[in-house]
């Protein structure tokens, strides 16, 4: 689920989480809050070839993020560190949420490397807490 976790805060209503948070980092949405509310996040899109990976808890390499079928905001795009949600390619709903390791303008620029470091995804430990809340 996160990556070298001390603590994890879970906002919830009722039996619903809603947000997470990581130590002090920034309060996300769940994906199932993403599902129900798409804007909530800016998005990205990965072609689909990325999905088997980013389903198995792979990080986005950048040209997931550029090759045909993936999209990046248009100009003036995103900033570095910026939580987005992932949609992939013919998907109606976000499959993961992660935050950018570069811009988006260095991403489509550069080209390798990570482009998006994973938060959680569909199938994760947090995923699964929807049934069992």
């Amino acid at each position: 689920m996160f990556k070298n976790s001390d603590r994890i805060y879970l906002y919830s209503v009722g039996p619903e989480v809603l947000f997470t948070q990581h130590d002090t980092d920034d309060i996300i949405p769940t994906l199932n809050l993403v599902h129900k509310y798409p804007e909530i996040l800016p998005s990205v899109r990965v072609d689909r070839g990325a999905i088997k990976f980013i389903l198995g808890g792979a990080n986005i390499m950048c040209p997931g993020l550029t090759s045909k079928g993936a999209q990046l905001p248009e100009s003036p795009g995103l900033d570095k560190g910026q939580v987005v949600a992932v949609y992939a390619e013919g998907k109606e709903n976000a499959l993961a949420i992660g935050r950018l390791t570069m811009s988006t303008e260095e991403i489509k620029s550069v080209n390798k490397g990570i482009g998006v470091d994973l938060i959680t995804y569909l199938g994760d430990g947090l995923w699964g807490l929807k049934d069992s809340v």
